[in-house]
């Protein structure tokens, strides 16, 4: 039980902290609210379910013997937080969502496997719930992330379309979008940092 216990609160902290993944669902809660949101959380839970299991049968060996992968990573994974941040600080600041592109269930996926918070969680899950004797412990512990990821997520999309009641006008909106653009942007640069750091 205690194991259980341990699992559901690493996922739930790694999942509920704020990051680029998170900022995207409170963008797009706020401009599409929670129905049209649900394909990018979706993809977001997805991408990372896949990409521990990815990490947690094989690859984790791969980052052991050549650690610099994670430096390469952190690199692509930054850029791409930051055209994501640019994307959504640039973004017309219209209340007409029809206008407006919409994350996809792909960039959700796609943003996982690119974002260096996500490789970091992964890593230290394995680490922590991975035996290679006995892989029961690590499935386990996959399935309570891909639960509490899922509900973490989804929580962050409530939050963006309660939100939308302040944002009521155009001016608002845009200094919103500027807002969590320049948040993700300085997200991905401080992620690289600490990479380097």
């Amino acid at each position: 039980m205690s194991l259980l216990i341990a699992m559901l609160s690493f996922s739930l902290a790694m999942s509920i902290s704020p990051g680029p993944v998170n900022m995207v669902i409170v963008s797009s809660g706020v401009s599409y609210g929670i129905r049209k949101t649900f394909p990018f959380v979706s993809g977001a839970t997805i991408g990372f379910t896949l990409l521990l299991l990815f990490i947690g049968f094989g690859f984790y060996e791969v980052i052991n013997l050549y650690p610099s992968i994670l430096e390469y990573l952190a690199i692509a994974g930054s850029l791409y937080i930051m055209y994501m941040g640019y994307l959504i600080g640039s973004s017309r600041p219209e209340l007409d969502i029809q206008k407006q592109k919409q994350p996809t269930f792909m960039q959700g996926l796609l943003l996982q496997w690119l974002n260096p918070k996500a490789w970091i969680a992964c890593v230290a899950g394995v680490s922590l719930f991975s035996a290679p004797e006995n892989k029961e412990v690590f499935l386990t512990f996959s399935l309570v992330y891909f639960v509490v990821c899922y509900l973490s997520l989804f929580s962050w999309s409530v939050l963006g379309d309660k939100v939308k009641v302040f944002l009521s006008s155009e001016s608002r909106l845009k200094l919103f979008n500027l807002l969590m653009g320049g948040l993700l942007i300085i997200t991905a640069i401080f992620l690289l940092y600490s990479q380097f750091s």
